[in-house]
């Protein structure tokens, strides 16, 4: 593993000197910046930040850091965040019968392309029980129907908590989450099969096809209670023809799903993503 760092994203009103004064605070301290990157948004007068730095040598500890950078961030009226490279977020993957996203983030998680640890798998079938016995993760199985959906969901929360579970990935999870679980619990990924904001809801390759689209395309994004309308992470597409059945159509949108999803995850994971507006910034 490559030495720990810690990364500060921030965003605050717009004014001169901003990135002056956050780099200061690291330099003062004795830190190496070694990624910096900003967005001024000049129709809500908003700037947003990415700023990482070596952790050897800074001369501040890590538990002191965010108590230190409150006096620089209140005068500022910044919302921020401190994040550390060594510590890994424990992630669970919600899922129904398709398992094309779920193999995909499974096999990425075993060869360590996503900075975190997938600790459990919670599914309203039991059809993928065995592919999480083969990668040796815990699987809940929690069927839900429109009778038990409340009592279901608060068992869902209480293995959240349970297994101290910081994200949640809905790869190809065929529910939809409502809004008080959402409240409780709002780091939620979501990949949808269509390049949104076309498309959204249900069998959106079968409502391609009939229009003769000539891109299909994957979308992940944050969940909110507005279905299919959260902040978008990551976005792909993929051309296509009047040749092409629907079947063909749902088996390259599958490869998309798992390129966009894995991609966002990743990104999540690696602090590079400020959410404002309902859009996102995400920085490279």
């Amino acid at each position: 593993m490559s030495e720990p760092t810690a990364t500060l994203l921030i965003s605050c009103p717009d004014s001169p000197g901003l990135v002056a004064k956050i780099a200061n605070f690291i330099y003062a301290n004795g830190g190496n910046i070694i990624h910096a990157a900003q967005h001024a948004d000049f129709a809500t007068s908003l700037f947003l930040i990415r700023i990482e730095w070596q952790l050897e040598g800074f001369n501040l500890p890590r538990e002191a850091i965010a108590t230190a950078f409150k006096a620089i961030a209140k005068p500022l009226n910044a919302t921020w965040q401190l994040h550390f490279s060594d510590t890994l977020p424990k992630i669970a993957l919600w899922v129904t019968k398709q398992e094309h996203c779920l193999l995909d983030l499974l096999w990425r998680n075993q060869t360590k392309e996503l900075p975190g640890t997938i600790a459990l798998i919670i599914s309203n079938h039991a059809n993928l029980k065995a592919i999480a016995q083969q990668f040796g993760i815990d699987f809940h199985y929690l069927p839900i129907t429109k009778d038990n959906k409340a009592e279901q969901e608060e068992k869902q929360l209480e293995l959240l908590r349970q297994y101290e579970i910081k994200l949640i990935v809905l790869a190809k999870y065929m529910q939809i989450i409502s809004p008080n679980l959402i409240t409780q619990f709002p780091n939620i990924i979501n990949i949808h099969h269509s390049f949104l904001p076309a498309f959204p809801g249900a069998k959106p390759y079968h409502r391609a096809y009939a229009r003769g689209v000539k891109i299909i395309g994957a979308t992940a994004h944050y969940v909110t209670k507005d279905l299919d309308e959260g902040p978008i992470i990551e976005q792909e597409v993929a051309r296509v023809n009047h040749q092409d059945t629907i079947a063909e159509l749902i088996r390259e949108g599958k490869d998309l799903e798992r390129l966009v999803l894995s991609r966002a995850v990743r990104l999540h994971l690696q602090n590079r993503v400020l959410v404002y507006d309902n859009k996102t910034v995400v920085f490279s």
